[in-house]
């Protein structure tokens, strides 16, 4: 599923006060995760480079000829290069007010105006670095260039004056003039890359409506697709700016049937904003999506990345989803198509974006557990199960036993469960644990433990399927959950669930509970078995 990235630091009072003036994802800019010497080889040149520039003033040492030979290379740099470059070099400036804001607090004046030099060096290699590639950039963009200019030549006066003085009294006075213009230098700065990205944005989108070329077209897509991963602002300005539009343009040519898989993705990622949905709704993209989905001619990869887009639009996260229309009106032909993939599935990663969109539009509209009971889902999910190639992770079970959970408020679900020993697997799915620790993982067993235990409570109304589950011995599973916080990882949601079922099970065998269980565990209110339970919790710490 759609992975989100870590981006920027904490930061002491009047830090908050700049990272939010940020209207950017300049505040959570990042670049792609490599080794720390790789990362720091490549940041040295534009480091030194604006040094070097500081010193001499911006005056260029080449001679004319190497210069027009630069200029040359220079416009011939792609708008993904553009981009790589300016987010690059604008991380390097977010880091620096970043840390300018954090000496301030600290009173560390010597450092604040050494820092102010450096930015103010960086700002300048920034703008002249990127007029020299693009060469075309708009009034509005020299307009804030100049402002940004001029507001970091005022900052870097005004943090002079700090080292010239040793009196406190002066010094805390002109604290917040230096933090004002600190903020109104982020501001700018916020600005002016906001502008320039939205310039590069519509250059990648002009590219991919204008191109016929494959490989012209690949570039302008994997550009956007790093754009999305900076966060939901530039997923905005993508969506705002064409760039759906454009994405479904590919998706509806023959001749660029090996870039669907990349394009899908892209789409997926804008769509995990408000924008991007209401333009894939006016392109009529839930249809071009169904009819990628149903065509067999297209290959397993693209049409697990049209599944992967399907599950992004109806993630139950998300509020502004519920006025997908069109999605209604196609809604049959896509899940069964999903159904189906999740049948020939040859791999986990397919399997799981296919099962994924169909636990999400489980939850998107209820007449959707009919149609899967109707197509033999439950089987097919079962059977897949079985199969710990496919269903390799707990993100897979995750969504198997959510479609479960979900299907079992209907009563034919009972008898499909036990013909396909589900409630074998929901045992089993009791037990669920992480191999590797991973905080996601952990998160994912939590919600497999939970899901089950309700599918339990649930299918338990019906009495076949409540003595399956105690001949099973899913009673002292349950109470071992209750009582032991370890083994539920002290999650209150896997806690309620298991209450819940037990005291389901617990009515078809009241014989099968000690009576220290069934006094403290059953017979109370929920409330107050679950408070006698996390406050076992406490007493074992």
């Amino acid at each position: 599923m759609k992975k989100y990235t870590n981006r920027l630091r904490s930061m002491a009072c009047q830090g908050d006060d700049y990272l939010d003036s940020l209207p950017l994802p300049v505040q959570r800019m990042h670049l792609i995760q490599v080794d720390s010497v790789q990362r720091w080889m490549e940041d040295l040149k534009l480091m030194t480079d604006c040094e070097c520039m500081c010193i001499l003033q911006s005056k260029p040492i080449s001679t004319e000829e190497d210069a027009q030979s630069e200029l040359i290379l220079s416009s011939q740099h792609s708008a993904y290069d553009n981009l790589q470059l300016l987010l690059k070099r604008a991380w390097i400036i977010s880091t620096e007010l970043t840390r300018i804001a954090q000496k301030l607090e600290k009173n560390r004046w010597q450092r604040v105006h050494s820092m102010t030099v450096r930015v103010n060096c960086h700002v300048h290699s920034m703008i002249n670095e990127y007029n020299t590639v693009t060469r075309n950039s708009s009034e509005e963009m020299h307009q804030f260039e100049k402002l940004l200019i001029e507001k970091c030549s005022e900052f870097t006066t005004v943090t002079e004056r700090c080292i010239q003085t040793e009196d406190e009294r002066t010094l805390q006075s002109m604290k917040s003039c230096i933090n004002e213009t600190l903020i109104t230098v982020a501001q700018y700065f916020g600005q002016l890359i906001e502008l320039a990205l939205t310039y590069e944005i519509q250059n990648l989108v002009r590219q991919i409506n204008s191109s016929d070329n494959i490989y012209i077209t690949e570039s302008s897509t994997i550009g956007l697709f790093s754009l999305t991963q900076e966060g939901a602002q530039l997923c905005r300005i993508i969506a705002k700016e064409g760039g759906v539009v454009a994405l479904f343009k590919i998706c509806r040519q023959d001749c660029f049937r090996c870039l669907y898989p990349q394009t899908l993705r892209t789409l997926a990622s804008i769509c995990c904003v408000e924008e991007g949905i209401h333009q894939l709704e006016k392109v009529d993209g839930i249809l071009c999506l169904a009819d990628i989905l149903t065509d067999s001619t297209h290959s397993e990869a693209t049409r697990a990345e049209a599944a992967a887009v399907i599950a992004q639009i109806t993630s139950p996260h998300l509020t502004f989803t519920q006025h997908l229309s069109s999605f209604l009106e196609n809604m049959e032909e896509i899940v069964t198509a999903l159904v189906k993939l999740c049948q020939e599935a040859s791999t986990g990663e397919v399997f799981l974006l296919a099962s994924a969109a169909l636990a999400n539009i489980t939850f998107f509209d209820t007449m959707a557990c009919e149609m899967l009971l109707h197509l033999n889902a439950l089987k097919i999910l079962l059977a897949a199960c079985a199969d710990k190639q496919i269903v390799d992770t707990p993100y897979s079970r995750d969504q198997v036993v959510t479609i479960l959970a979900n299907m079992s408020v209907l009563d034919q679900c009972a008898s499909e469960i036990i013909q396909g020993n589900g409630v074998q697997l929901l045992m089993e799915m009791l037990f669920e644990r992480s191999s590797s620790g991973n905080s996601a993982e952990v998160t994912a067993c939590e919600r497999v433990q939970q899901k089950s235990a309700v599918t339990l409570a649930r299918l338990s109304r019906d009495p076949e399927v409540a003595h399956a589950a105690i001949k099973l011995s899913c009673i002292p599973r349950l109470i071992e959950l209750c009582r032991s916080p370890a083994e539920r990882n002290n999650s209150d949601s896997v806690l309620v669930a298991c209450l819940a079922a037990l005291r389901r099970l617990a009515v078809m065998s009241p014989d099968g509970l000690e009576d220290s269980d069934f006094q403290q565990l059953v017979k109370p209110r929920l409330v107050d078995s679950f408070l006698l339970c996390t406050n076992m919790e406490e007493s074992f710490v």
